[in-house]
């Protein structure tokens, strides 16, 4: 890396082949927390774990789609929709209960972690976690990220440097990522942009980190230096 820190990265997708381990996170973190042998075991003390756990049913997108005030039930009745809610409901349960096991199992072995997710007005996990968040960056312009994309950023077992290193992403930029995430060209960074036609799904190009941005947040907030030093 060119910040010299060695990493890796564990994913269940592999949808740009740039995967450096895929498996089955989710089942490890089952593993883990019900004492079995797991991938968490490969983790020593002096390890940093970042977790991008899948924030499609704790946005608040999901939000407004489990509510009836949501302006696509208009044209549905009460049993063209009830279904739909009860399932996305169950999802979101399934995945809080994943994101939970896993920050009970860091927690416990002492694993250094940050859980990273939305932090929107009406995003799940505001009022609905284990503890507040670390770190909001409200703006992840200000980083040299394309969207201002409010997020959040929990620490377990570790606290949050503090630097500053302000890369407003110019405009052009901005215009750039999204003029081609509409014609589903590529990325500057090589990533293909590719957009989500279901309700309530992130798309890929939204959920993408710019690699200025990762430098800066390192930079920033796990290792207390700014990003131009």
């Amino acid at each position: 890396m060119s910040l010299g820190i060695p990493a890796e990265d564990y994913d269940i997708q592999n949808n740009f082949g740039e995967t450096d381990n895929q498996v089955d996170i989710f089942s490890e973190i089952e593993e883990a927390y019900a004492g079995r042998q797991s991938l968490l075991d490969r983790i020593a003390p002096d390890d940093f774990v970042m977790a991008f756990f899948p924030c499609i049913h704790f946005c608040g997108i999901s939000q407004i789609n489990i509510t009836l005030a949501n302006y696509e039930y208009k044209f549905k009745t009460l049993d063209g929709c009830d279904e739909y809610i009860l399932e996305r409901v169950k999802k979101r349960e399934r995945f809080f209960d994943l994101l939970l096991k896993m920050c009970f199992v860091c927690i416990r072995r002492g694993i250094r972690l940050v859980v990273e997710n939305p932090y929107t007005t009406n995003t799940y996990l505001k009022g609905n976690f284990i503890k507040p968040p670390s770190v909001v960056d409200n703006d992840r312009t200000s980083r040299g990220d394309a969207f201002v994309k409010p997020t959040a950023y929990w620490f377990f077992n570790c606290e949050p440097m503090h630097a500053s290193t302000l890369q407003q992403t110019p405009e052009e930029n901005r215009k750039y990522f999204l003029l081609h995430s509409k014609s589903r060209e590529a990325h500057p960074n090589g990533h293909f942009a590719k957009g989500s036609s279901k309700s309530g799904i992130c798309s890929e190009e939204r959920s993408m980190i710019s690699p200025d941005y990762a430098r800066n947040f390192i930079c920033d907030f796990l290792l207390g230096r700014g990003g131009s030093q």
